[in-house]
């Protein structure tokens, strides 16, 4: 009896290691490296299925990093339809590096903002919203 539990204990855990399959994609539509190249912001719209939005997201990285899963430093959806889509499906933002550790983050206002990270490692994020 004791065996049948221990079993049946590792299959339930075998089967539950399956669900954190991460089943969303990332579609990187701008980089921008950081004066002096020590680091880059990619913006990517990431897609994770029929029943979700597009969102905008952002991440930081350093040099020879690939970014990967959700953004570190920013994301964004369109709150429902409120925020207009950006030609790649997510709602509008940019980025701009004021200098190598300084990054400037600019969206729509009527975005529903999700993460926004005041730092990434050693790189200060700011935010701007703006009318779209």
């Amino acid at each position: 009896m004791a065996k049948l539990s221990i079993a049946s204990v590792l299959l339930f855990g075998l089967l539950l290691s399956g669900c954190g399959v991460d089943a969303c994609s990332n579609q990187v539509v701008s980089e921008v490296a950081a004066p002096g190249g020590a680091a880059r912001a990619t913006l990517f719209q990431r897609d994770c299925g029929a029943t979700t939005g597009f969102s905008t997201q952002i991440s930081v990285a350093t040099r020879g990093e690939q970014p990967s899963g959700p953004g570190s430093a920013f994301i964004a959806d369109d709150d429902h339809g409120a925020a207009a889509e950006a030609p790649w499906g997510g709602p509008w933002a940019e980025m701009r590096w004021t200098s190598p550790t300084s990054l400037v983050i600019r969206y729509n206002e009527k975005a529903r903002v999700l993460r926004s990270s005041g730092s990434v490692g050693r790189i200060a994020v700011s935010f701007e919203k703006v009318s779209r």
